[in-house]
């Protein structure tokens, strides 16, 4: 059985995280209690025509004693037979605050007390720190429009398998902040900057013009083997961790040029040692996976002639 528990800040799409999921063949639940979690798997792992897969939301409208006691509500799941992932979907407070103005709605936490809309999402991100700190995965739903994150949930969620770890890598924009769903963090800005050619400005790190400016420091491909080289030190120590998901950022000013090269060059590597990479560019509005490579077959003596 698989079961995907969807938390995360009121706002950020929980609901249509879940709905999306629902879409896809999930039996889905929608705010439920967390102390019946233990018991909702068991009734329908036990009934003959039970679902294969469940979803179900869990958030701050809990009671705070169940929200405390959800590390130990996950290890009893432990010893049953189930695929289990927690998901935990964020946005940037301030973010928050304008589509709550812009709505006009309530948020959970504001009603029937005196807090204002900005104590409330404080105190829930506070209420939420024990799921947050146990998910499997981070979503940053800061940027994302219905689309995008319904097509996250769809490659990352319901196509993970057990025992997969799923590797995205990023490439971002210091000036728009870092990812909130960023485990591993590489800074670029230390390296030249094409931006400030005025013929290569608007052009990506994508483009090969990006890449004769690049490649011709030598610091540039010094980062980009150190950043290489950490990468393929440490990722099997985070597989041997259980870890169901990975995500390596690289970021520069804005975003278009240095980040994106390097991300480009790291994820094409490590796709041919592993399948299931993933590469997105935050600021680009890219999101694809990526395939391993296949080597080219050595060509026979009649081809080369």
């Amino acid at each position: 059985m698989q079961l995907v528990i969807i938390s995360g800040r009121s706002g950020s799409g929980k609901s249509i995280a879940l709905q999306a999921l629902e879409d896809l063949g999930f039996y889905a639940i929608d705010n439920l209690p967390a102390m019946l979690l233990g018991a909702l798997v068991d009734e329908l792992s036990e009934s003959p025509t039970g679902p294969d897969a469940i979803a179900v939301s869990i958030d701050a409208r809990n009671l705070p004693h169940a929200l405390q006691r959800f590390p130990q509500l996950l290890e009893d799941l432990r010893g049953r037979r189930v695929d289990r992932q927690v998901i935990y979907l964020t946005t940037d407070a301030r973010i928050l605050l304008e589509r709550y103005s812009a709505t006009r709605r309530r948020h959970p936490l504001t009603r029937g007390s005196d807090m204002t809309l900005a104590e409330a999402i404080e105190s829930e991100e506070d209420a939420l720190g024990e799921i947050r700190d146990l998910a499997d995965l981070v979503i940053d739903t800061s940027r994302l429009s219905v689309h995008d994150l319904r097509g996250r949930i769809a490659e990352q969620v319901a196509g993970h398998r057990a025992e997969e770890l799923t590797l995205t890598v990023e490439s971002f924009g210091f000036k728009r902040g870092v990812p909130l769903d960023a485990d591993i963090v590489f800074d670029a800005r230390c390296l030249p900057n094409p931006y400030w050619d005025p013929r290569l400005r608007s052009a990506t790190g994508r483009d090969p013009s990006i890449a004769t400016f690049l490649e011709q420091y030598p610091l540039v491909g010094e980062m980009l083997d150190d950043i290489v080289a950490w990468v393929e030190r440490w990722l099997p120590a985070y597989r041997d961790s259980h870890r169901s998901y990975l995500t390596v950022a690289i970021g520069c000013t804005g975003g278009q040029h240095r980040s994106v090269y390097l991300a480009e060059k790291l994820a094409h590597h490590l796709a041919e040692q592993q399948p299931g990479i993933r590469l997105r560019h935050r600021e680009l509005g890219i999101h694809t996976p990526l395939t391993p490579v296949t080597p080219p077959e050595t060509p026979t003596d009649d081809e080369e002639s």
